[in-house]
């Protein structure tokens, strides 16, 4: 009798010690989703390393769309916008004045897109100030006219200039757009340029440093991503890409005396996107490529001598400084080899994508290529926080507290 109790309590206790070690070394919920994540030795994963192991769970065709901001003629969601964006599944929309009508309508339509979408947009817009002003066309409440943003820079003002950046982020931020295609850095240099004219901060690159940095910083403590255009400088050209190629015949040299500084500038301090203009620049590049398109002043100069690493994203490439030479495929080929990210507003991003798709295939674009582009893209919406819900506020668009600052500027 004494020996079966004996027998089990051994057998308890064996069981017991098993039990225990299967606690104690089977992993906790955080480390099990670690590994789950490729992480073996369960320690936490960077974001880069996240971001980077997002990539890699990425469908291709997914990956390709992020590739793209598109326009659309909406003013409010339709089954055919929703199907659009669901099946072509584009990294950004931008937005027109003639998307704008009502705030309850704008505001819809861009939350509506991004319910769409499983990865979040960039909403997109133009509001510089002066003749830039999308918002303008509101039809319900009263939208305040920012002047020029050369008037700006003639107060001489970086505090005043920092206000006007905070009314302008302010101000989109409150439709639900997280991206304005500003601040202008390009130097007023030429007086026959009919492009940039009034949209720069000065004629100096000390005064459009002084002043445009400060309204970049504005917008983005408005959580509003500044795009800062047009690499490496529209200052000094004559012809309108909208319409024609423009040709800057400046040395490389020549241009780091004066175009460049603010872009340089914009590098230091880790601008988050860079705009590429539409240009040819034949001492740099030996032809008469479009400066968006080229991989001597993309990968070459911008990333590789310049060391930039952030978002670069084209002009509109529906300009006819581009569109007149390529077709949509050859467009977006072209320019995610030359080392952009983004491309904007491609005439059909269907056509588009097939091309980086076709590109992929035939060994003109590397999946590194892609990726690499994807990761910064996908690094961008991560910094800017744009998976988190935003509280829209129609009471800023006008207030008084912002046309305390718009008045002070004389």
């Amino acid at each position: 009798m004494k020996k079966g109790i004996k027998i089990g309590v051994l057998v308890l206790t064996v069981v017991l010690i098993g039990v225990f070690l299967v606690w104690f070394l089977t992993p906790s919920d955080t480390n099990t989703k670690l590994e789950d994540t490729g992480n073996p030795q369960g320690m936490p994963l960077s974001e880069e390393e996240l971001l980077k192991q997002k990539v890699s769970q990425m469908n291709l065709d997914d990956k390709i769309g992020q590739l793209f901001m598109i326009s659309v003629t909406n003013t409010k969601m339709t089954d055919a916008l929703k199907t659009k964006l669901s099946t072509l599944k584009p990294g950004g929309v931008i937005l027109f004045k003639d998307n704008i009508t009502t705030y309850a309508d704008t505001s819809k339509l861009i939350q509506d897109m991004q319910a769409v979408s499983d990865i979040p947009l960039l909403m997109g817009i133009d509001q510089e100030g002066g003749k830039v002003q999308r918002i303008k066309a509101l039809s319900d409440a009263e939208v305040l006219t920012v002047p020029p943003m050369m008037t700006v820079g003639d107060t001489d003002n970086a505090d005043l200039a920092y206000q006007v950046g905070k009314v302008l982020g302010e101000e989109i931020a409150a439709f639900g757009f997280n991206l304005d295609f500003a601040p202008v850095i390009d130097v007023y240099s030429n007086p026959n340029n009919t492009v940039i004219g009034n949209r720069s901060f000065g004629t100096t690159a000390d005064r459009v440093i002084k002043m445009a940095f400060p309204v970049a910083n504005g917008l983005k403590d408005s959580g509003v991503i500044p795009v800062y255009k047009h690499f490496p400088g529209h200052g000094d050209t004559e012809a309108d890409s909208h319409y024609d190629l423009p040709v800057i015949k400046k040395t490389k040299e020549e241009l780091n005396e004066l175009e460049l500084l603010p872009f340089k500038k914009a590098i230091e301090e880790k601008a988050d996107v860079m705009m590429i203009a539409h240009l040819a620049l034949p001492s740099i590049t030996g032809d008469d490529t479009p400066s968006s398109v080229s991989k001597k002043v993309v990968n070459d100069w911008l990333r590789e001598e310049l060391g930039y690493d952030g978002v670069i994203i084209t002009d509109a490439v529906n300009m006819k400084a581009l569109s007149d030479r390529y077709s949509t495929k050859e467009i977006a080929v072209k320019a995610i080899d030359a080392g952009v990210d983004i491309v904007l507003m491609p005439d059909d991003l269907a056509e588009a994508k097939e091309g980086i798709k076709e590109a992929i295939n035939d060994g003109t674009l590397t999946m590194e290529q892609v990726d690499k582009a994807v990761y910064r893209v996908l690094r961008l919406k991560s910094n800017y926080h744009l998976e988190d819900e935003k509280q829209l506020d129609k009471s800023v668009i006008g207030s008084e507290e912002h046309k305390k600052v718009i008045d002070s500027i004389k």
